[in-house]
């Protein structure tokens, strides 16, 4: 029997009906896809690791830098930016001399300096060994503003047009202390020196120094290379200058992120291992 043309279009419409409830149910019942995670929430990693035959390229990162991920992620990306060109530079190397008994090795390492209610510090250092007598170790830092999510520069922290030369001259003074300390009657480094002269402030990297007084930094130290202020054999230094030896020339504007005394004034050079 043939059902009139009504009965057909009603019943079609029921049907469609229940199938845009079902479809609704069925939406209803399926938890919602998981947000897309990008790079900066995830955090960029801790570590990096490679190997090729012509090199070894390793970094590290302190858990610190956790807290400040606006830092994190372009120090970590830089970093291996610079272990990916040594690798290249190592390839090339290696290549047109024929090969060699050992690939080259470079390390970077970020350790954690002073931190302030509003400033973050952080210590680099870069170890490379690409033959030779002895590898080589320099430095570089990081100062964070918490706050505006900066780096800041020396010239951000003291004010622009300063008198340094009090400042210069209690790194002068602290650098020599710690080396007679390691190298009795060695030969002094000076402001002037020709065999060995010390390193003006505004171009040698620091970190703060932790401070006695909770949330303010006692000093900042300062990082010097093997070479600079003595041969090889002495090591690098790492001395720690009081921040009531420069406190007028700091910024204003980051005056108060200093007071008191240093845990720790002088030599504060890490100790091997």
């Amino acid at each position: 029997m043939t059902l009139p043309v009504r009965t057909l279009i009603l019943t079609a419409a029921v049907a469609a009906s229940l199938a845009a409830c079902q479809r609704r149910e069925d939406k209803a019942d399926t938890p919602p896809a998981p947000a897309a995670t990008t790079p900066a929430a995830a955090g960029a990693p801790m570590a990096f690791d490679d190997k090729t035959q012509y090199a070894s390229v390793k970094l590290t990162l302190p858990a610190a830098v956790k807290g400040q991920p606006d830092l994190h992620a372009p120090i970590y990306a830089a970093a291996v930016r610079d272990l990916k060109q040594f690798e290249e530079g190592a390839q090339a190397d290696l290549t047109e001399a024929g090969g060699g008994p050992n690939p080259y090795e470079k390390s970077i390492a970020y350790a954690p300096g002073g931190e302030t209610a509003r400033l973050f510090s952080l210590s680099r250092t870069d170890f490379e060994y690409t033959g030779g007598a002895h590898p080589n170790t320099s430095f570089s830092a990081v100062l964070w503003d918490k706050a505006q999510k900066k780096r800041l520069g020396f010239g951000d922290l003291f004010r622009p047009g300063a008198d340094l030369s009090v400042l210069d001259k209690a790194l002068c003074d602290a650098a020599n202390a710690a080396k007679q300390a390691r190298s009795p009657g060695s030969e002094r480094a000076t402001l002037d020196g020709k065999m060995w002269t010390c390193p003006k402030a505004v171009a040698t990297p620091f970190v703060l120094a932790p401070g006695q007084t909770p949330g303010q930094a006692g000093g900042v130290t300062f990082l010097l290379g093997a070479y600079q202020i003595g041969p090889y054999s002495d090591g690098y230094y790492w001395v720690t200058v009081p921040q009531d030896a420069f406190r007028a020339l700091l910024n204003p504007a980051y005056a108060d992120q200093f007071g008191g005394a240093p845990v720790k004034a002088g030599d504060v050079t890490p100790k091997a291992g």
